[in-house]
């Protein structure tokens, strides 16, 4: 594809060694999107206890934030190419900040519930922004390669850093601590983003469409709403009627699109193969991992016992592996091919998932360890590489739409996978056979079920324990199953729709 529309002009010291600078700047954003979705994960037992959400709240707060953010990242990317990126990426850089302390704070499960809605708005001004920039900063294709792996390795050091310091915040504090954590990073990335990042945007844009714009957002809340509904409560008049409504908006944005004369998205993207291979394929393997990213810590502290920072601890080998990946992914896929690196990346981490259908209660912590290995190294593979045949598909002038695509689906596939696979554990959950009288908080959430249990007899309690866990374990192991065979099926996918595809040698 080729434009008439000429890039931002870029200053000499980024085209030197100030566009290494640069990119120091924005991994930090990417690094605050991914601490502060793994903190969640971590917090949600304490959540649990303190707001007392139902089983569907608690499901709307791990989730709403993905909802919000996938509806808004098309819109936010465009956006930035028409007002400049580091414009949008450091003004939402502030808000994250200031929203996470309305996170920090929250009351309720309602409050909760809105205050992770605001953070999607934010959030959604991040990803697209620094991924355009480094299009826009790094010409040459090796270089941007790598600069595209560190910015993966990047977010998957956020998937450790997160575990971490909030197991060690949340074993000393109340559980909002974790979310205070972003704020030093937003003031160091906006303070030094303001003196390092250049500017840069579409010089020709056109007028922002506000009726894209909602049309974007109703159509993927609308789809994604209708989903989650009837995964978890059947095929409901409400859920009908609100994917109709959901599926008719995206027509209508997509119809939109075709016949403006500047769009807020070329939907003509994806008739390159390559383009639409890579977004399916992310879409696809974040939905098949997700369930297994969400009630993971759940598992480790409510199941096995662990300590916050020791859960923390143990899920350092998928961000391990998937920071090693990141960082050669671009040299591998040169050296053998796009897809043979693509394919076996997502192969890897199905079989990986397959494994942990074998889980227990009392399962050694080798297998869990190991299998989390291969899913970080599989992802690391996978998800830098297909970033980079995204940002290679599309001229300087559309990298922020095009981004933000590559972001939708990350977030599609995160909304959708919780909503899918999370009904799986929820509703296996609630039907487990506990003693006679069993409150329905203790069905609601594993949560809710501990915190039951510290209140009755010994003998009551741990039956009561030991039939709530196996049925949560149950529920895990068949949205393991789900994820593992999701997995595999997009690694055949990706092997036929990447077929051909090239990383760029030369400028």
């Amino acid at each position: 594809m080729t434009s008439t529309l000429q890039p931002a002009p870029v200053t000499e010291a980024v085209r030197r060694r100030g566009r290494w600078l640069a990119l120091a700047v924005l991994v930090l954003a990417v690094l605050l999107v991914a601490v502060d979705a793994t903190v969640l994960g971590l917090a949600t037992p304490f959540i649990s206890e303190d707001l007392r959400p139902s089983g569907t709240q608690l499901l709307w707060i791990g989730d709403v934030y993905s909802f919000v953010i996938a509806g808004l990242l098309v819109s936010m990317g465009s956006l930035g190419d028409r007002i400049g990126r580091k414009r949008i990426l450091l003004g939402g850089a502030t808000a994250f900040g200031a929203i996470s302390v309305l996170n920090a704070y929250a009351t309720t499960p309602e409050l909760m519930i809105l205050a992770r809605a605001l953070l999607g708005v934010a959030g959604a001004t991040l990803m697209p922004a620094t991924l355009a920039l480094i299009r826009n900063i790094f010409h040459d294709p090796r270089e941007r390669s790598l600069a595209v792996g560190i910015w993966g390795a990047t977010a998957s050091a956020g998937t450790a850093v997160g575990p971490v310091a909030g197991g060690f915040l949340l074993e000393h504090f109340w559980w909002g601590s974790v979310f205070l954590i972003n704020l030093p990073v937003m003031a160091v990335l906006v303070l030094v983003g303001a003196r390092l990042l250049p500017e840069s945007r579409n010089p020709d844009p056109g007028p922002c469409d506000l009726a894209s714009v909602v049309l974007s957002l109703t159509g993927v809340v609308g789809v994604v709403y209708a989903v989650k509904e009837a995964a978890a409560h059947g095929p409901t008049w409400t859920a009908l009627a609100t994917g109709l409504l959901g599926a008719a908006a995206l027509y209508g944005f997509v119809h939109r699109q075709l016949t403006l004369p500047r769009p807020l998205l070329d939907v003509r993207l994806f008739r390159n193969r390559g383009f639409g291979g890579a977004v399916l394929a992310d879409l696809l393997t974040v939905l098949g991992m997700s369930g297994l990213v969400f009630f993971l810590s759940q598992y480790l502290q409510l199941v096995q016992g662990r300590r916050p920072f020791e859960a923390g601890l143990a899920e350092l080998p998928a961000a391990v592996g998937a920071v090693a990946a990141g960082l050669v992914a671009g040299r591998a896929a040169r050296r053998f091919s796009v897809r043979a690196v693509v394919s076996g990346g997502l192969a890897g981490v199905g079989l990986a998932l397959a494994s942990l259908t074998t889980l227990g209660a009392s399962t050694g912590y080798p297998l869990l360890g190991a299998a989390l290995l291969v899913v970080g190294v599989g992802a690391g593979f996978s998800f830098t590489v297909t970033a980079d045949v995204i940002l290679s598909s599309v001229p300087k002038d559309q990298a922020g739409a095009a981004s933000a695509v590559s972001e939708t689906a990350y977030e599609l596939g995160a909304a959708l996978g919780i909503a899918l696979l999370g009904s799986i554990v929820t509703g296996v959950y609630r039907g487990f056979a506990g003693p006679p009288g069993t409150p329905s908080a203790a069905r609601e959430s594993l949560g809710g079920a501990v915190e039951t249990a510290a209140g009755l007899p010994p003998h009551t309690a741990d039956t009561l324990l030991t039939a709530a866990r196996d049925a949560f374990v149950h529920g895990l192991h068949l949205a393991s199953g789900a994820g593992a065979a999701v997995l595999l099926a997009t690694a055949a996918a990706a092997w036929l729709l990447l077929r051909n595809q090239h990383l760029e040698e030369t400028f």
